[in-house]
């Protein structure tokens, strides 16, 4: 106790050590240093600068529309089980979250959007697509995030849906 010597090694560790002698065996590298490999970049005063103001500004946008639209889905959950909860005729359940989809505040959401697709290109400095003249995707997407409205509300949370969908 408290005299810090090194321990052996446990059941575990015993046999990933004997696993690893195994892929070792006739390996044409067993026991030579591994060569160095040279980066293919050098870092540059544009770099560190950059790196000093935190994460761009893109980033941080991208972060508050995803945080913004967890909070705007988890009060039109509460809203969706509630309005289930009062009403037990389904034509006027649905008629009352048709209209209460049409009132639903986005203006926060959908302003953060907007700022989005208007200096994304430019701040993140995507390239373009010379053939038609557009952003190339990222990530196989367009940049481009649509506003959020009456119909996304309907999608996400359907007036006639089962209770799993708004889960």
């Amino acid at each position: 106790m408290g005299e810090h010597q090194p321990r052996g090694l446990s059941e575990r560790e015993q046999r990933e050590a004997e696993r690893l002698a195994a892929d070792l065996e006739g390996s044409p590298l067993a026991g030579e240093p591994l060569r160095l490999r040279k980066r293919n970049f050098s870092p540059s005063v544009e770099g560190y600068a950059l790196s000093i103001a935190g994460p761009p500004a893109y980033s941080q946008r991208l972060r508050q529309i995803e945080d913004e639209i967890a909070e705007q889905e988890d009060r039109l959950r509460e809203a969706w089980r509630s309005a289930r909860r009062e009403e037990r005729d389904p034509v006027e359940r649905e008629r009352r979250w048709r209209a209460a989809a049409e009132r639903w505040n986005f203006h926060a959401v959908n302003d953060l959007i907007e700022k989005h697709n208007r200096w994304y290109p430019v701040e993140a400095r995507l390239a373009m697509n010379p053939r038609t003249g557009d952003f190339v995707l990222v990530g196989g997407e367009p940049y481009r995030r649509e506003p959020l409205d009456a119909a996304w509300v309907l999608r996400h949370f359907p007036a006639d849906g089962p209770e799993r969908l708004a889960a």
